[in-house]
């Protein structure tokens, strides 16, 4: 290739700085209308939205809330429920990039309840908002896809038959459409040696069996061969992926080109143009992941989006696959300066809900969508907070928030196989999947497995009374039936065991029903129900399961009715029913059809 990027590499790296200039932010306002509604065991804080704003940081008592275990504190609307905290002053900022932080508002005071109250829900049936967004469906994340192909056992089990069955279940149960992972140039993969020779066989077998389950690659174009890397000891993870820039540019312009064209002519142009998509590079902005400068990440994103657009223009490429929401005004001001593509903005974040980008891109006038390609309950390696119903909640507040300004929010990650820090050492250790080694459903699992059970058309929900935590999402099925989720969580991970005082009594009504009768389905997750960790406990715990174990905990996997199914009649329908926290209700109305 003969690019501009490829002529001055030498000289542009040797004059990096590491300071690429974002566009002007807008000097954003303090927000006003800041309001402290006491709860039970909470304040809720509500406040006026400001124009420009990706998002907003809480202050309580002069600092920023926020806990070790979530990465960026600030969040994406104008509402925040402070819980596990005494009397406070607050105060709100808005945010416009990661550091440009706008003044405080005023503050309030207010201190929680002592006695918490009930809320009602009304959900109106007759009347449809919109199509119901799935953002769950559109990419999940993986463990290095070269582990499809490890015949090794973890706990007794086979690692590439369960991670390949765990990657159908996405598909299947969950209608997951993309699969994104790291380390496809990887040297297990052996896809380079000096003296640009390619072999491309070890990814066909990664692709081809992701392809065979009904899923499409998000290509994650690293980690460095080891033979194109300028700093070979540079490496992460158990498995040593090297985190090097590129010795030779072009070579690595060369290599992206060749796998493209290898992609293109093994499943068809037309497919990657539709279907697929390529994405540079993993968290750049962490020195854990890439071991140059910032214009050196700059430079390897021009380089690599030209190779992807040589192959063919329709190609999506796109980045910078940040942690923390960070780079992303970088890369919008160098490709803004460079004339590089970008067909998609992704970044990362866990412990809260995604920002909103949307005002930096219109800043930038770009019109491309928004993929949140991490995303999860904690970014912290063996942390128990995913394990149990904490994480359902926090997964359905997270999905209901991308919902319409997102375009794929990727649960990170599929499965408990996984070994960037090591293979799992037992069932239960606090792993990132959705699955467990063995791939028995944890909660987090059964909450996007109800929410893929909504239907096609959302409903209005409303809500009064005590609310706090609480949330509804609903929709109704051409058929007829009506699905109303609702979960009762906080971002605070010190009350993922549960908090009593945030326990709600939730007073469900659905109206504007067409039927005379209707049969009321009530599935429940929280610590007794849909809880398969719980489970294990209650049969005598450990590290592994062993024969027939396996057999009980598989029986017992099962997404658990509260009560048995009740029958109404007319238009509208009432439940009244505790909701402790963390947990999830998930209520299905269903016609009863009398005539023929």
């Amino acid at each position: 290739m003969n690019t501009p990027a490829h002529r001055d590499w030498q000289d542009r790296i040797g004059q990096a700085s590491g300071e690429i200039t974002p566009a002007a932010r807008p000097a954003l306002e303090a927000p006003t209308g800041l309001r402290a509604v006491p709860g039970g065991g909470a304040v809720t804080l509500t406040w006026d939205p400001v124009p420009g704003a990706i998002g907003y940081l809480v202050h309580r008592d002069g600092v920023p809330v926020g806990q070790p275990d979530v990465d960026v504190p600030a969040v994406p609307s104008c509402r925040y429920v402070d819980t596990g905290y005494g009397p406070a002053a607050y105060a709100v900022a808005a945010l416009s990039a990661m550091d440009a932080i706008g003044p405080l508002s005023a503050a309030v005071h207010a201190a929680p309840a002592a006695t918490r109250g009930e809320v009602s829900l009304r959900v109106d049936a007759s009347r449809v908002t919109r199509p119901l967004p799935r953002p769950w469906t559109s990419m999940v994340g993986s463990e290095h896809l070269s582990y499809l192909l490890e015949t090794g056992e973890t706990g007794g089990r086979p690692i590439g038959a369960e991670l390949t069955e765990a990657l159908r279940i996405m598909r299947d149960e969950l209608g997951v459409e993309t699969v994104r992972a790291h380390g496809i140039l990887c040297d297990d993969l052996g896809v380079y040696k000096e003296g640009d020779v390619y072999d491309f066989s070890g990814v066909d077998a990664v692709y081809d069996t992701v392809v065979g389950l009904g899923l499409r690659p998000i290509v994650e174009l690293g980690f460095m061969p080891r033979d194109l890397a300028a700093d070979p000891s540079k490496t992460v993870f158990a498995y040593e992926a090297i985190v090097s820039p590129p010795k030779d540019y072009e070579a690595w312009g060369d290599l992206v080109r060749a796998l493209v064209e290898h992609l293109a002519e093994r499943y068809g142009i037309h497919e990657l143009v539709d279907h697929w998509a390529f994405e540079v590079w993993n968290e750049p902005n962490l020195a854990v992941f890439w071991s140059g400068t910032p214009e050196e990440y700059f430079l390897l994103y021009d380089v690599t989006a030209a190779a992807v657009k040589n192959v063919h223009p329709g190609l999506r490429v796109g980045g910078p696959a940040s942690a923390a929401n960070g780079w992303v005004e970088e890369l919008l001001a160098h490709v803004a300066e460079s004339g590089a593509a970008l067909d998609f903005l992704s970044t990362h974040t866990y412990g809260n809900a995604p920002l909103d980008w949307r005002p930096a891109l219109d800043r930038y006038h770009r019109d491309v969508p928004i993929w949140w390609t991490e995303w999860g309950p904690t970014p912290t390696h063996f942390h128990g907070v995913g394990d149990g119903p904490f994480g359902a909640a926090f997964v359905l507040h997270g999905m209901k928030s991308a919902a319409g300004r997102i375009a794929a929010l990727s649960h990170w990650v599929a499965s408990d196989h996984f070994e960037e820090l090591g293979r799992p050492p037992r069932l239960f250790h606090g792993g990132f999947g959705l699955l467990t080694v063995g791939n028995l459903r944890k909660p987090r699992f059964h909450a996007l497995s109800l929410a893929a059970r909504l239907g096609d058309h959302e409903l209005p929900a409303t809500s009064d009374g005590d609310v706090a935590g609480v949330e509804a999402w609903a929709a109704r099925h051409d058929d007829g039936r009506i699905g109303v989720l609702v979960w009762n969580g906080t971002l605070n991970h010190t009350q993922a065991a549960g908090a009593p005082e945030l326990a709600r009594t939730i007073t469900l009504t659905v109206g504007g029903l067409d039927g005379d009768r209707w049969t009321l389905t009530h599935h429940r997750i929280d610590g007794d129900h849909s809880n398969i960790e719980a489970v294990w406990q209650a049969m005598g715990g450990g590290d592994w399961p062993a024969g027939e174990q396996w057999d009980k905990l598989h029986s017992a996997n099962t997404v658990d009715e509260l009560h048995p199914p009740v029958t109404v009649t007319g238009d509208t329908a009432t439940l009244r029913f505790d909701l402790p926290m963390p947990g999830v209700s998930f209520i299905e109305a269903t016609p009863v059809r009398t005539g023929p």
